[in-house]
C-alpha cells in the first residue's frame, strides 16, 4: 500500500477545458497502461454525480476473457479511508465523541505502544484523521510475501499483539506521517461507541443513505461475483528478463485492513459518492441530513499538515486534511484520495467549487519497474488534477 507515491505533482500546468483535459488524461492513462503491462482499467469524468465521459479498456479477467465494462467491480484501496473519516465525523456531530478525545479512551490497548515523546494520552482522534499521530505506516511491517502468508493480519488480536513492539515515529501532532493502522484504530472507535461492526456501520450510515447498492467489503456478494475484476502484478523473470502480469486471487480478504483499504464497487457508485460530496460542498441540506452537514464536510477539507519530503513530492502544494488530501493547483483547490492494494491502483479527485470529479482505477501493479512506474503514475495524477482546475 504505497499510497504516497501517488500524491505528487511537481509542475502546475495550465488548466484545460473539460473534454480536452479528458482526452489528455485518458491518453496519459492509456500510455501508462501499455508501458506497465496493465491488464485492464477504467476511468470516468463526473459532473455533480453524473458520469459525463468514461473509458473502459482491457480485460477485467484475462483468464476468463472478460472485458472491462461499466458494470465491472474494482477494489479501491485507501479511498476507503474517506468512509472511515466520515463515520468518525458523524459520531462527533452526534456528540458521541470529541475529535480531541485521546484515542486511548476508546482503544486502551494502544498504551502498550512505546511513546518516546511522553504519554500516549497526547494522541487524539483528530491526529489520527490527519495522519499526524506518529504511528507507523504499514499495518504489518514484517511481511515476507510468501505464498502461505495471510494477505494482511486477519484479526484485531494480531494487531494488538504487535503493539508492544511498535514505537511512535515522531512527536504526535508535530507533522504529517501516513499511517494505515491509524485508520484501523479509528474503526475500532466506531465499533466500541456504536456497538456495530465497522462494515455494518458504514453500510447503514453511508452506503444505504447514499444508495450505493453495489458497494461491499471482503468477498463479493453472489449477484456481483461475476462482475468482479481480477488483479495482477507485473513481475520480471530473472532468467529471461521478460516482464509478465501474474494473476493474483480474484477474491481476497484484506483482513484487519478493511477500514483503511477494503472498498469494492463499480465506478458508478464512486461517481454517486463524489456527487454527494460535491453537493454538500455547495450546501445541499437534503444530503446534509443523510450524511453530514456541509460545514463539517468543509472542515474535513481544511489543510492541516503540509505533505513534504515524500518521493516525487518536493515542492508540490499538497496538504492533509481529515480523511482527505488537499491539492492546490493554479488557483484551484481539489480534494480526494488515492489507493493502492492487491494490484489495484486508484484515484478519486474532486473540485468542490465546480462539482467536477475524476475517478480512475487500474487492475494491475508493476512491481518490476517500480520507479519508472511511479513516475508514470505521477503524470496520471498531474493530468487528472489539471482537468479539474
Amino acid at each position: 500500500m504505497r499510497y504516497l507515491t501517488f500524491l505528487l505533482l511537481l509542475i502546475v500546468p495550465t488548466a484545460l477545458p473539460a473534454q480536452q483535459g479528458w482526452r489528455a488524461f485518458t491518453t496519459e492513462l492509456d500510455s501508462l497502461a501499455r508501458a506497465d503491462g496493465v491488464v485492464g482499467w477504467s476511468a470516468v469524468l463526473v459532473q455533480d454525480g453524473k458520469i459525463t465521459a468514461r473509458d473502459d479498456r482491457g480485460m477485467a479477467d484475462r483468464e476468463r476473457r472478460q472485458p472491462v465494462t461499466a458494470a465491472t467491480v474494482f477494489h479501491y484501496g485507501s479511498i476507503t479511508k474517506t468512509l472511515t473519516a466520515i463515520g468518525i465525523m458523524q459520531l462527533a456531530e452526534h456528540k458521541l465523541i470529541s475529535l480531541d478525545d485521546p484515542i486511548v479512551k476508546y482503544v486502551p490497548e494502544l498504551r502498550q505502544v512505546h511513546d518516546p515523546f511522553g504519554a500516549m494520552d497526547s494522541i487524539t482522534i483528530r491526529m489520527l484523521l490527519s495522519h499526524s499521530s506518529g504511528f507507523q505506516n504499514p499495518t504489518f511491517p514484517w511481511r515476507q510475501y510468501q505464498d502461505w502468508e495471510p494477505f494482511e493480519p486477519t484479526e484485531w488480536s494480531q494487531l494488538t499483539g504487535m503493539m508492544p513492539y511498535m514505537s511512535l515515529r515522531f512527536r504526535p501532532g508535530s507533522r504529517y506521517g501516513y499511517s494505515n493502522p491509524g485508520y484501523v484504530f479509528l474503526a475500532k472507535v466506531i465499533e466500541r461507541v456504536t456497538g456495530d461492526p465497522w462494515e455494518g456501520y458504514i453500510h447503514k450510515n453511508i452506503f444505504q443513505p447514499l444508495g450505493l447498492a453495489e458497494s461491499f467489503f471482503r468477498h463479493s456478494p453472489w449477484y456481483l461475483a461475476d462482475q468482479r475484476s481480477g488483479n495482477y502484478t507485473v513481475v520480471r523473470d530473472s532468467a529471461s528478463g521478460r516482464d509478465s502480469a501474474v494473476a493474483n486471487a480474484r477474491e481476497f480478504d484484506p483482513g484487519i485492513t478493511v477500514p483503511n483499504s477494503g472498498w469494492n464497487a463499480p465506478l458508478t457508485d464512486l461517481a454517486t459518492y463524489a456527487g454527494v460530496l460535491s453537493a454538500l460542498a455547495r450546501g445541499d441540506t437534503a444530503w446534509s441530513r443523510r450524511l453530514l452537514p456541509s460545514a463539517v464536510v468543509h472542515s474535513m477539507w481544511e489543510p492541516k499538515y503540509r505533505i513534504s519530503g515524500e518521493e516525487y513530492n518536493a515542492g508540490a502544494d499538497n496538504w492533509m486534511g481529515m480523511g482527505f488530501f488537499i491539492y492546490h493547483r493554479g488557483g484551484s483547490t481539489m480534494v480526494g484520495h488515492t489507493g493502492y492494494q492487491a494490484g489495484f491502483r486508484s484515484l478519486l479527485f474532486m473540485n468542490p467549487a465546480t462539482g467536477r470529479a475524476v475517478i480512475a482505477v487500474l487492475n494491475t501493479d508493476n512491481s518490476a519497474d517500480g520507479d519508472a512506474s511511479g513516475e508514470r503514475l505521477h503524470r496520471i495524477e498531474e493530468a487528472a488534477l489539471r482537468m479539474l482546475m
